[in-house]
C-alpha cells in the first residue's frame, strides 16, 4: 500500500471496526434465520419470511462492505487524507429500525 505507515493505534482501531462490521453481519444473519424458523403462531409466514430476508440481505451488505471500507480507511490513513463517511451506517440503521417497527406492529396485531 502506498503512503506512510499510520500510527498503529489507528490501524488497529480500523481493524476493530472491520471486525465489528463482521460481527454485526453475523448478528443480523442469526436474527434473520431465527425469525425465519419462528413458529407459525408467532407470525404468519407472509410476515416472517420478508422480514427475515431483509435481515439476511442487510447481513450480506454489511459483510460484503466491511473489507472495502477497511481498505478505503487504511488508504486514507496512509495518505493523511480525511476518512470516508460511513455510507453503510444509515442503510443498516434504517433497515434494522424498519424491521423492528414492522415486527412490533405485527406483534400487536397478533394479540
Amino acid at each position: 500500500m502506498e503512503g506512510n505507515e499510520p500510527d498503529p493505534r489507528f490501524t488497529l482501531a480500523n481493524e476493530r471496526t472491520f471486525l465489528t462490521w463482521l460481527s454485526t453481519s453475523l448478528a443480523l444473519c442469526a436474527g434473520g434465520i431465527g425469525l425465519a424458523v419462528a413458529p407459525e403462531n408467532v407470525f404468519g409466514s407472509w410476515v416472517r419470511i420478508p422480514l427475515a430476508v431483509v435481515l439476511v440481505l442487510l447481513a450480506a451488505v454489511a459483510a460484503g462492505s466491511a473489507y472495502p471500507r477497511w481498505r478505503r480507511i487504511q488508504v486514507a490513513l496512509r495518505r493523511d487524507e480525511p476518512l470516508p463517511p460511513p455510507a453503510l451506517a444509515p442503510l443498516l440503521g434504517y433497515g434494522v429500525a424498519a424491521v423492528a417497527v414492522l415486527a412490533l406492529v405485527f406483534v400487536f396485531l397478533n394479540r
